[in-house]
């Protein structure tokens, strides 16, 4: 009989990661913007997003899925601010967001990102943190209690 259900495809999932780091940042940003505020409580959306998109990645163990959560949700909130310092210096004097994005140095985005985040966009970042990692082993868990 045909499993109605299709393989997973795990280099799919892998290849996926990357495209939603972008995604959610630009997102982020898109909001960040609108809003004229940082909306830092988005780095925990973030941070379940990556938690998803591995979870369709086929299962490895707790320790190397929480480091590549926190990796991914720490190089997300980074993408993310980088290109609202970016569009925030860019759009005045006429630049394009990629071309901000490009011409922002380190040590101009590193005081900026000081200016404009507060104690509780650091909460915020740092629940984000701790959401990825520890999203992996609250999902073992769930996976091994479910087995019994």
């Amino acid at each position: 009989m045909d499993d109605p259900m299709p393989q997973a495809r795990p280099a799919f999932a892998w290849l996926l990661l990357p495209v939603v780091i972008l995604g959610f940042a630009a997102l982020w940003a898109l909001a960040a913007l609108y809003s004229g505020r940082q909306c830092s409580f988005m780095a925990v959306v973030g941070a379940v997003d990556v938690l998803w998109v591995l979870s369709l990645a086929p299962a490895s163990r707790v320790g190397p899925r929480a480091l590549l959560a926190t990796v991914a949700t720490a190089v997300l909130v980074l993408l993310a601010n980088w290109a609202i310092i970016a569009v925030n210096v860019g759009a005045p004097l006429g630049l394009g967001p990629i071309d901000a994005m490009d011409k922002l140095g380190p040590h101009h985005a590193l005081t900026l990102a000081r200016l404009a985040n507060t104690g509780i966009d650091a909460v915020w970042i740092a629940l984000a943190l701790a959401v990825a990692i520890g999203g992996p082993a609250l999902s073992a868990r769930r996976r091994a209690l479910s087995t019994r």
